[in-house]
Formats: C-alpha cells, sequence, structure tokens
C-alpha cells in the first residue's frame, strides 16, 4: 500500500439546467467576458470553446461522411506519436461504430458514405495536418454540418465523444447540439485509471463498461495492476502453478479486452509487482527470500508479512524467472508502457546475512539500493526488447544505490508528492499520489475531489506525461466490483477534465458534478448487475472459524495478520486489517473473533441491500466506548452502541441516529437481532421483541466497525437474510 493524499469523495449527482440555447441562427458569438460563460455540457471540458447562437439537429436524412482519401486510414504521418499508441482504428471503423451509437442515442441510424459535398445535417469526420492538435486533439464546427478533425483517429474519436455528450445532454429527443466550434486537445498526454487486479479479480463485464467511460470522458490509459503478494492474474501454460484460470486472464481474454479497449482509444497498459509485493510469485517458483538454505526471516521484512514477500533478488534462478516472466507476458500487450512495479522494498533487508554476503562478493553492488536498481534494469532490458517502456512505482530513488542507477528511460509512477511538478529527476514520470482510492477502514484514502476540482494544476512540464487516479483493493479483496466504482466515478470524471483541460475550473464542483450527472453514461454502458434477493435461507454467514484463502488468492501476511473472515453462505468473504488485527478466541460454537481496537475491522466491499433484511449476531461486549459500529457503508450503519445515547441503534449518516430502547450487557453473550421493512426496524434480544422504530436503512455491507468507530468485545455467528424474518424465526436463532 502507497501512501496518499486523504480524503472526500462522493457520486456524481444533481441536475444543471444551465445551458438553454437559443433557435436563432446568427453566428455570433456570446458578447460574454471571456471565461464567464457556462462550460458546454462535456466532460472534459473543451480548452477552447466558441458558442453561436442556434443549434444543429439531426434528422433521418443525416449522413456521416468520410473523406474517400483517409476513409481507410488511423492517422496522417504527423499525427503519430509514441505517447499515447498509435490508432488501431481506421476512420470508417470509427464511422461505423459512431452510427450504432448516435441510433442508441438518438433513434437515428445514419448512413456511412464518402462525399465531398456534404449537406447541413451531416457529420463529417475529416483527417487532416496535425498541425497544432496533436496525437489527440480535435477541431469542431457545429456551423453547418458538424465537422470534426483530427490528425489521427485518436483525435476524431474524441470529437464525437464531445458530439455524442452534447446530444445526450440535450433535453428533448437527443437529436441537436449548440452551435459552436472548438479547438481541443490534451493537456497532458497520459490519463489512466490504476485499478488493482492482483488483490482483486474484476469481471470483463465489468473492465469492458470501465473502459467505455474512460474513453467517453478522454481517459486513454487503463493500467491493470495484475500481480500483487495475494493474486496473480494472467494465466498462461508457460507457468503452471502460477495463477489460477478461474481467477485470472487467458492470452484469448487480454486479446479480447485489447480489442475492446483500441475501439474505445484506451490502451491496455500492464503492470506486474516485482520484486516486492510477490508471495504469490516467489512461493510459485521457491524464489523468494524466505527459501532455501539460510533464509531471511520476519526481522528482515516488514511486520506484517513473511520474507517470501520479496523476491530474492541474489539469486540467479530468481532473477532468470522474473526475467521468464515479464517476457512473456510483456509479448501479450502493445501499449507502450509495461510496469514492473519495484517498489517498497524493506530496508531492513540490507542486514540479512543472505543479502550481506551478496553485497560483499559481487563488485557491481554494494548496497540494497545497487541491488534493486540492477534488478529494475535486468528487467527493463527485457522490456525494451518488445519495444516499450518500463515504467516502476517510485520508492528506488531513496535507497542509496553509488553503482547502480535506474535506466533513465525507465517511467516513474509517483505515488508520493502533490502531483503538481515532476518528483525525480532525470525520468519522465505519471503522478499517481494524490489520486488514490482505497476504500478501506485501515487506510481509509478517498481522492480530495474538492482540491482536485478547484485547486490542482496539472504539471505542464516535458517530463510529467500525465497523470491517473488509482484505486487499491486492500483488504476488500472479494469486494463487489460496483462497490469500487461507486468510489472511483466522481474522482474519475474530475482527474479527466483536469488532466485534458488544465485551465482553472470556471465553476463550482457542485456544477462540475451536475453537468457530469446531466451527460449521463455513454452509450452502449451495461447496467450493473444487480444480485437476486436470497429467499428461505441466509444471504451471508461469517461464523468467524478458521478457514484458507479460497482458490486463486495467496495468504501473504504472518500469522495473525490479514485473517479470512469466510462467507459460508454467499460469496462475500473479507479480511482483517494489517497491524491492528481481531483475536481468534473460543465462541459460542465454534471460535469468535476478539475486537479490542478501533483499527479492527473487517472489510467486505459489499454493496448496500434495500429493504427488507435481516441481521442478526452475537455479541459479547467487554466495554463501553461512545460509539460502537457492526456493519458499516457509505450510507448508514448498525451500531452496538449509538453515539449520544450508548444504546443499541442504527444511523443513516447526514440525516439521523436512531436507538431502541435497550442497552447491550457486558461480559455475556447476546443475540442481537435487526429486522427491517421500508420504515420500520425492529429490534430482538435473545430472540425477544425488544422495540420497534418508525425509520430503516438499507442493509450496509461495507465493512465490520469504522475507521473510528470499532467494537470492543467477542463476535460470532454474523448472518444475514434479504427478507424480514417473522418472529417465531428470529425466536429459534436463539
Amino acid at each position: 500500500m502507497r501512501r496518499t493524499v486523504p480524503v472526500v469523495s462522493l457520486i456524481l449527482g444533481l441536475v444543471m439546467g444551465a445551458l438553454a440555447l437559443p433557435s436563432a441562427q446568427a453566428d455570433t458569438p456570446r458578447a460574454e467576458p471571456a471565461g464567464s460563460a457556462a462550460p458546454p455540457p462535456v466532460v472534459p471540458r473543451p480548452t477552447e470553446w466558441t458558442a453561436l447562437d442556434g443549434r444543429a439537429t439531426l434528422t433521418r436524412a443525416t449522413r456521416i461522411v468520410l473523406d474517400p482519401r483517409t476513409a481507410s486510414a488511423t492517422a496522417l504521418p504527423a499525427g503519430r506519436a509514441e505517447l499515447p499508441g498509435p490508432a488501431r482504428q481506421s476512420v470508417r471503423a470509427l464511422a461505423t461504430q459512431l452510427r450504432t451509437e448516435i441510433r442508441q442515442v438518438t433513434g437515428l441510424t445514419p448512413r456511412v458514405t464518402a462525399d465531398r459535398s456534404p449537406a447541413p445535417g451531416d457529420i463529417v469526420l475529416t483527417l487532416t495536418d496535425a498541425g497544432a492538435l496533436g496525437a489527440e486533439g480535435y477541431r469542431f464546427d457545429s456551423r453547418g454540418p458538424v465537422r470534426i478533425e483530427g490528425a489521427s483517429t485518436h483525435g476524431l474519436y474524441y470529437g464525437t465523444r464531445t458530439l455524442l455528450q452534447l446530444l445526450r445532454a440535450t433535453a428533448d429527443d437527443h437529436r441537436a447540439v449548440p452551435r459552436a466550434t472548438s479547438t481541443d486537445r490534451p493537456a497532458q498526454r497520459i490519463r489512466m485509471v490504476h485499478l488493482d487486479a492482483g488483490r482483486k479479480y474484476w469481471k470483463i463485464g465489468s473492465l469492458e463498461n470501465l473502459v467505455r467511460r474512460m474513453g467517453d470522458q478522454k481517459l486513454n490509459t487503463l493500467m491493470l495492476h495484475l500481480s500483487e503478494s495475494e493474486g496473480f492474474r494472467l494465466y498462461s501454460p508457460r507457468f503452471p502453478g502460477l495463477a489460477d484460470p478461474e481467477h485470472s486472464y487467458s492470452r484469448a481474454d487480454i486479446e479480447h479486452l485489447k480489442a475492446f479497449a483500441a475501439r474505445h482509444h484506451v490502451q491496455l497498459m500492464p503492470g506486474l509487482e516485482l520484486p516486492g509485493h510477490a508471495t504469490v510469485v516467489s512461493e510459485a517458483f521457491g524464489i523468494g527470500f524466505g527459501s532455501g538454505p539460510d533464509p531471511c526471516t520476519g526481522a528482515h521484512t516488514h511486520s506484517h508479512l513473511t520474507p517470501d514477500w520479496i523476491i530474492d533478488m541474489t539469486s540467479e534462478k530468481a532473477v532468470e524467472k522474473s526475467k521468464e516472466i515479464v517476457d512473456e507476458f510483456a509479448g501479450w500487450f502493445d501499449a507502450p508502457l509495461f510496469s514492473i512495479g519495484a517498489e517498497e522494498v524493506p530496508g531492513q533487508l540490507a542486514e540479512c546475512p543472505r543479502v550481506k554476503d551478496h553485497l560483499a562478493s559481487d563488485p557491481d553492488v554494494s548496497t540494497l539500493g545497487d541491488l534493486l536498481n540492477r534488478y529494475i534494469n535486468t528487467l527493463d532490458d527485457v522490456v525494451t526488447s518488445h519495444g516499450k517502456r518500463t515504467a516502476v512505482y517510485n520508492g528506488s530513488e531513496h535507497l542509496s544505490a553509488p553503482r547502480q542507477k535506474v535506466h533513465s528511460p525507465v517511467v516513474f509512477l509517483t505515488w508520493e508528492g502533490s502531483g503538481a511538478e515532476p518528483e525525480i529527476p532525470g525520468h519522465d514520470e505519471i503522478a499517481i499520489g494524490p489520486f488514490y482510492d482505497t476504500p478501506n477502514n485501515y487506510h481509509h484514502l478517498y481522492p480530495d475531489e474538492p482540491w482536485m476540482y478547484g485547486s490542482w494544476r496539472p504539471s505542464d512540464s516535458p517530463d510529467m506525461l500525465g497523470s491517473g487516479v488509482t484505486n487499491w483493493a486492500d483488504y476488500n479483496f472479494w469486494a463487489d466490483d460496483g462497490y469500487f466504482e461507486q468510489h472511483m466515478a466522481g474522482p474519475r470524471a474530475i482527474l479527466a477534465d483536469r488532466a485534458w483541460n488544465a485551465s482553472a475550473a470556471p465553476d463550482t464542483l457542485a456544477d462540475f458534478r451536475a453537468r457530469a450527472a446531466r451527460v449521463g453514461d455513454p452509450p452502449g454502458t451495461t447496467p450493473a448487475p444487480v444480485p437476486p434477493r436470497v429467499t428461505g435461507r441466509p444471504s451471508h454467514h461469517w461464523t468467524f472459524d478458521d478457514a484458507s484463502y479460497p482458490s486463486g488468492w495467496t495468504y501473504a501476511g504472518s500469522p495473525g495478520n490479514t485473517i479470512l473472515a469466510e462467507d459460508r453462505a454467499g460469496d462475500l468473504s473479507g479480511t482483517s486489517y494489517i497491524i491492528d488485527n481481531p483475536t481468534p478466541v473460543p465462541g459460542v460454537r465454534g471460535q469468535a473473533w476478539r475486537f479490542d481496537s478501533d483499527r479492527d475491522g473487517v472489510g467486505f466491499g459489499g454493496l448496500d441491500v434495500a429493504e427488507p433484511w435481516t441481521v442478526s449476531v452475537r455479541v459479547r461486549a467487554t466495554a463501553r466506548t461512545p460509539d460502537q459500529v457492526l456493519l458499516s457503508s457509505r450510507a448508514g450503519a448498525l451500531k452496538l452502541m449509538q453515539h449520544g445515547t450508548g444504546r443499541v441503534g442504527f444511523t443513516r449518516y447526514g440525516e439521523a441516529d436512531h436507538s431502541f430502547d435497550r442497552t447491550l450487557p457486558l461480559d455475556r453473550w447476546t443475540r442481537l437481532t435487526w429486522v427491517a421493512t421500508k420504515g420500520r426496524t425492529t429490534l430482538y434480544v435473545d430472540g425477544e421483541r425488544a422495540g420497534s422504530v418508525n425509520a430503516s436503512i438499507p442493509l450496509p455491507l461495507r465493512s465490520i466497525g469504522t475507521e473510528k468507530a470499532g467494537l470492543r468485545g467477542d463476535l460470532d455467528d454474523l448472518v444475514t437474510w434479504d427478507e424480514a424474518l417473522p418472529p417465531e424465526e428470529v425466536a429459534r436463532l436463539r
């Protein structure tokens, strides 16, 4: 887990009525001072936009018109650039895709044709000399036919996104756009979404929806962080035992995702994690610092991990296996960047006798920093042989390395600093530090959206390639895909806007959220699947008995850390966090977990379940604190001890705290059961009705506890139902 800047995240919201355009046809720019006009309903905001009076309307006669000389081209020669990668979609293929998207938005199906005489209402796509547009810029002109020009189909695609967003924002039949001219190009070359696909396995459909949203917002790089301590998500028969085929991506899966991403002008950038964060690799091949004779020990790594968390950089076998892995998977991808991770190697590793002996005998290295930098450079040679540039997370620069310097073309993903200026002299960078989304109750890190929108200015330094919003799945290994989308959507839209248009924001964050909400999702986005409600049996059941991680996940902790809370009834298992962990103790039946700190919690990453529902748990409280949360989410919480009353209750955050007339006793096992229907919640204690409140909340399934209101006591047999159990069934739970 990398350091970050905290806090604040929320959903896109509200409705904006701010862009009513008159129907007059005069091509007269608005007579408003520069910067005062409301921005068009487009995310990201165009870098130049001149609003004119009137509207351009699509009709059943509308055509998509191509220049026959460049219909099969992807770019003019001057439009090619190393970053982002070269366009793979021809003008004609883009036009065919646009036809489908226009039909989905407007109900019209334009004919695609090559014609040099477009008519009003047509859409004209033209490759033009790059000029000042660069690889991704475009010109948009809706004074007659809607004309979109770009030096490559990257630029043409982004111009069509502006067109589609304007159509979607139209209040009536989505067939008109404001008359305007625009010259639009990005401030930063790399506009990234970074997804932790090592700790968590993502469904293909969720990745496709993410790519659609990224393309629509002109984000061009999806970095899939495909290996972590707990999991390796690329399956190759060349490395049996490294990845579980059921929870990883085959070569065919990657080819599908690459082709899909290319249609949305998103490059699929892979990321592995070597030599640290690599327990799954070390154990698969026996190449960790904890393997072999005279191994390193727990004293030589972070206290919550084992020495096999780090691949043995002193071992020729380990280095060769690392090269084989990079060589295999670098060939699967065509993005110009390939990440090997390479950060958070613990400094105490330098005290391991194996490392000391190696440093003393090898003339090319004298410090742990030398050893790490040489390892990076060795893998960089492999990446370079595939025609790509290596990327690493920053951190190696903090280690003394008098004999080995990281190759200068290596790009640093900087997770330290503000992202305002480059941090690593002599290297290109991509800033990710201020934009961390790590939605667990241990790190509790969310991008600061007001700062991002109102204060952050993306760097235009030539060695700052771009910026990226970063998702990490620590302690949410089996979370619902939608749980992370819920947290990422707002910061992702803001980053898209700011990394494209670096000028000062012309309005408030609330205005921006309203504008983004007005634009909505792009055509083709599939609704998030709604899990079917379970009837006649529990939906989830956590017994807190000992259990092993399921297939596809490797336990990377030292004993007692990041322990599994297995879901015996559903698919929402969770883990405790690091450093502070519940302690297994005897329960009513089998094992219970003892919580004695606010940082003792369990991450599930589930989405709230609408009423009706039932929750039942055995608890033995050992202390009274001002606020004790059993189950929580962003929206609400079930309370063992309600803030202000000390009684059992529940909360809808931002609205109301509710308490029952019952206080949880100390030092004895008690069965608490909440039964909720819409607008009413009833509490049962040891099977007997203890009272009702005329209010309810959706069932919160994010976590046990919060970062500031953990339990004090023992927990056993936590069960949920997607229905309101009748009193006689509750009584039988005793």
